[in-house]
């Protein structure tokens, strides 16, 4: 039984991990490679494996660094089962969708700069590649048992981070003894709006860990909230707009939450609201057909609610003319709009004509990758290039990290914590400075062999089981 270390070893996206066991592959995630157009170029590179040797994949959860090669994979040869989620499945629809898109957009837009004699570039993949990737998938439930290869077993545990993200609980038993392994996926807060908490698990003898976070803590809920009902009545005095960059799934979906649950005491009668983001609106949706997913508190809030979404005065700009429309607004506006990291769709043109006034705020609710525009901007550059022009930045930017869909150092180390085995704990889906940091901290804080993974690292499995008998 080996381990092999792909994507998100050594950085934070691309999440991608072999399990052997005997004649048998599985792989863990399948995700794309976020950043920089550098870093979003090696997607086209070969995959370290046979697609075609690979039994079954088990996705985690819907965002695009774990989920975005899928339809990679199938095009080069996959033709097995893909075990989800079902809200991940419903999700993934959307997200692939989108991506087979961009990546058609890419490929024309990249032809037109092209000399006709070279080579055409293909798109990573197509339509049809994507709807074949979402026609493998097998939907499961939470803490529902699956044998999903000869003596592979799979539970589901509600991770937390966004509607329907699992952590992957798989126990192997074959004639030499038998081995358990945990991968988190991504790990969400603690007491956060809509979803429950990380389920903890108390038996591994292998856990794959995410540490995105594992430097840092986030401030705290009601410091958030009260930090964002500031920046509100700041912008209102200030006679400008609110731009947020936000993942279309999770992020979204908490911020319309929130909104929704503060509208009186943010007064946001004053305010035309705005979801700019078709991918959002859709995954919004999704979010509003799987109440038994949520929390208590959103249950509750749920059920006195039958339309969609809570925010009374919000506006779902679907088509390309209503979010043109957002840009003749000069203040009073408050536009959510994707891309998450300012590295494409709507948020890019609301920046163009937002960004250079002094006063626009700019509220940044998660994590911001090297070599993104948001990245850029939450750095202080004083201009910024979009579509080939230079901006000056005259907004102010607001880092809002108690938003984040990821836990935090102290939630890690609590998840961590639940266990009663002594599991040895590989570190993945970090930038090299925190999960170093983090294999430190978990090494004085727990006492766990710890190491952070490394791309091509192979583990030996089978000897870690026998040395604990």
């Amino acid at each position: 039984m080996h381990l092999e270390f792909y994507g998100a070893a050594g950085g934070v996206t691309g999440s991608c991990h072999i399990l052997r066991m005997g004649s048998h592959t599985l792989l863990l995630d399948c995700g794309m490679i976020q950043g920089g157009r550098r870093d979003e170029a090696r997607n086209r590179d070969p995959f370290p494996f046979d697609p075609a040797e690979i039994d079954a994949v088990v996705l985690s959860h819907a965002h695009l660094d774990h989920s975005g090669r899928l339809p990679l994979l199938v095009r080069q040869g996959f033709r097995g089962p893909v075990y989800t989620g079902n809200a991940t499945r419903d999700l993934c629809r959307i997200l692939l969708a989108d991506a087979a898109s961009l990546a058609a957009r890419d490929a024309e837009y990249a032809n037109r700069k092209r000399r006709q004699s070279d080579d055409p570039v293909e798109p990573l993949f197509t339509h049809k590649d994507a709807e074949t990737a979402i026609s493998q998938m097998a939907g499961m439930p939470y803490r529902q048992p699956r044998e999903i290869l000869p003596g592979l077993t799979l539970v589901f545990h509600d991770a937390g981070h966004i509607l329907g993200s699992g952590i992957v609980d798989l126990s192997y038993r074959s004639g030499d003894g038998s081995h358990r392994l945990v991968f988190t996926g991504d790990l969400g807060q603690y007491d956060t709006p809509i979803l429950h908490d990380p389920a903890l698990i108390e038996q591994a003898d292998t856990v794959i860990m995410e540490c995105t976070y594992g430097d840092r803590l986030h401030r705290d809920r009601e410091q958030t909230i009260r930090e964002i009902g500031d920046i509100i009545t700041a912008a209102r005095h200030d006679r400008g707009n609110i731009l947020i960059p936000s993942f279309a799934i999770g992020r979204s979906q908490e911020l319309l939450y929130l909104l929704g649950k503060h509208q009186a005491e943010w007064e946001l009668d004053r305010w035309s609201l705005f979801l700019d983001s078709p991918m959002a609106i859709q995954a919004t949706r999704v979010y509003w057909e799987y109440p038994h997913l949520y929390d208590e508190e959103a249950t509750k809030l749920r059920r006195a609610e039958n339309p969609m979404p809570l925010v009374k005065n919000l506006r779902l700009t679907a088509s390309v003319e209503e979010s043109m429309a957002i840009n003749r607004i000069e203040s009073g506006a408050i536009i959510i709009a994707g891309s998450g990291m300012c590295n494409g769709g709507r948020i890019v043109h609301h920046l163009k004509h937002n960004v250079w006034r002094q006063g626009c705020h700019v509220l940044i609710p998660g994590y911001q990758a090297h070599g993104t525009l948001g990245r850029r901007i939450v750095d202080g550059e004083p201009s910024i290039r979009i579509h080939g022009r230079d901006y000056a930045v005259r907004a102010t930017v607001h880092t809002v990290g108690g938003l984040s869909a990821h836990g935090d150092r102290n939630d890690l180390l609590r998840w961590l914590s639940g266990f009663r085995s002594r599991p040895r704990v590989f570190l993945v889906h970090g930038e090299p400075e925190t999960a170093t940091a983090f294999c430190e901290t978990i090494r004085q804080e727990t006492g766990l062999e710890t190491q952070v993974a490394a791309p091509g690292m192979t583990v030996d499995l089978v000897p870690l089981q026998s040395s604990r008998r």
